[in-house]
């Protein structure tokens, strides 16, 4: 019995390390001092203005004296245990001196797809602890396996425009409630409150279940993958920052381009991600030589290309993203070290980790981008597979044509005229004396002009122009 209890407790503990949870930063708060729009707390003499039109929902902490209140036609307030609005008596306030008007600021702006108003939270809603493990920047926002948390004792306002028909989610956390099941979500919509803290075109679902492949899930986010790098980038005009290499390269579902190395694993249906990746957290990036590197490793689905065509179609891989905190010439040298190191460990162990090639990339401020190898794990290199696939496809694609009578052989047969340049040229009498002339019937030299050439006697020649059964006399 007691070791069934450890192995619980131990299954429980892998379970919560591969759920990943995503707390909301922003809220609506009526003590948040950014909500208002003089930067602070409205006090005793002031008069709180909230746009008639704005819906809202608002979280009231603790007691206020206010000297009036304009409220919208939609929002609510929720009252903490305490908490009351109060007209004031016109008593001196010590942080209130000349009062004014203190307007609500609008929520309507804040969006699910903004990687900035994001965190990585542990499951109690603390913020992880920094580490070498960062995310490319669709995976900064909610996928499709994650758990959403609204910290408890706050309100919010979000907006949720999205590309996707239905944004799902494993579980949603609000006012300290786990909703994990789809009948208890839905419950909750039905409420006063989700109306006033959801907004938009995107409809969120939550299923209760976790990614079910030990080969890790697809974030699920592409889609909206414009959204996403809309938002990051607004600050900055839409313009990602300069990198200190040429030709910096692309990971999938990353907003910029970065300097460092990428590594993309074929694997097979032993492949374990998390394992995997904390092995290459404390066999590597542990390494005090490798302080500073950060590594960021998840499924991804590629499109696939044919002669240069992009297919809808798209295959899963793993790809590995390597960025270091150097600058000049050194920006990404450290990655491609550590890159490097994952390739000799794939040619070495690579079968028994379930990774059957990798492909690795590397830019640094010293190099441009480009391909630096590929470590297939079976005996059939990558390029012999392709190869013969490629053959195999163009004959197929012929032999279809010639049947649907779509494609024709010319028949390989010489030409006359060809014929006649090879048959052999009959060979002339004793008494012939003539030439073959291609252009002109002409007499030897020592033939005599004067007399006329005998019936009898025939002269041939080959002309090519003409069939080879005439002949001239």
């Amino acid at each position: 019995m007691k070791r069934l209890l450890v192995l619980l407790a131990l299954l429980q503990l892998l379970g919560a390390t591969a759920a990943v949870y995503k707390q909301w930063i922003p809220n609506t708060n009526f003590e948040t001092a950014s909500n208002w729009d003089k930067g602070r707390v409205p006090c005793a003499r002031d008069v709180v203005h909230f746009e008639k039109d704005k819906v809202v929902s608002v979280f009231v902490r603790s007691p206020h004296a206010l000297t009036d209140m304009y409220l919208p036609l939609n929002g609510e307030f929720v009252l903490a245990a305490g908490a009351a609005f109060t007209a004031s008596d016109d008593s001196w306030d010590p942080g209130c001196d000349s009062g004014g008007t203190v307007r609500f600021a609008d929520a309507e702006h804040r969006a699910w797809f903004d990687p900035t108003l994001w965190q990585d939270v542990l499951p109690s809603g603390e913020p992880r602890p920094s580490g070498p493990i960062f995310s490319v920047d669709e995976e900064r926002v909610p996928c499709r396996y994650d758990d959403v948390i609204f910290p408890p004792e706050t309100s919010f306002r979000i907006n949720t425009d999205s590309s996707q028909p239905v944004i799902q989610l494993r579980s949603i956390s609000v006012m300290g409630q786990e909703l994990n099941t789809p009948s208890s979500w839905a419950g909750y919509l039905q409420g006063p409150s989700a109306p006033l803290q959801f907004h938009g075109n995107g409809t969120l679902q939550v299923t209760g279940t976790g990614c079910p492949d030990k080969s890790g899930c697809a974030c699920g986010n592409a889609l909206d993958g414009p959204r996403i790098c809309a938002a990051l980038l607004r600050a900055s005009g839409n313009q990602c920052p300069e990198a200190a290499c040429q030709s910096p390269l692309q990971p999938l579902g990353h907003c910029c381009g970065i300097c460092g190395a990428t590594i993309n694993l074929d694997f097979t249906p032993d492949f374990d991600l998390q394992k995997y990746q904390d092995r290459l957290v404390q066999e590597l990036l542990s390494q005090p030589k490798y302080a500073g590197v950060q590594m960021a490793i998840s499924k991804v689905h590629k499109a696939q290309t044919f002669l240069g065509i992009t297919s809808r179609s798209s295959t899963p891989l793993i790809q590995i993203v390597l960025i270091d905190d150097r600058a000049g010439a050194q920006a990404g040298t450290a990655a491609e070290q550590v890159a490097a190191d994952i390739m000799d460990s794939i040619a070495q162990h690579g079968e028994a980790l379930g990774i059957s090639s990798g492909k690795m990339e590397v830019a640094t401020g010293s190099t441009a981008s480009g391909q630096v190898g590929i470590h297939p794990v079976s005996k059939i290199t990558a390029g012999t597979v392709m190869g013969l696939l490629f053959s195999l496809l163009l004959l197929g694609g012929i032999l279809f044509l010639y049947r649907k009578g779509k494609l024709r052989f010319p028949a390989l047969r010489l030409s006359r005229s060809w014929d006649r340049l090879e048959d052999p040229v009959p060979p002339a009498p004793a008494s012939d004396k003539g030439f073959d002339n291609p252009v002109f019937n002409v007499e030897p030299p020592d033939a005599d002009l004067g007399e006329e050439t005998p019936k009898d006697i025939q002269v041939f020649y080959l002309n090519p122009l003409y069939d080879a059964s005439e002949t001239e006399t």
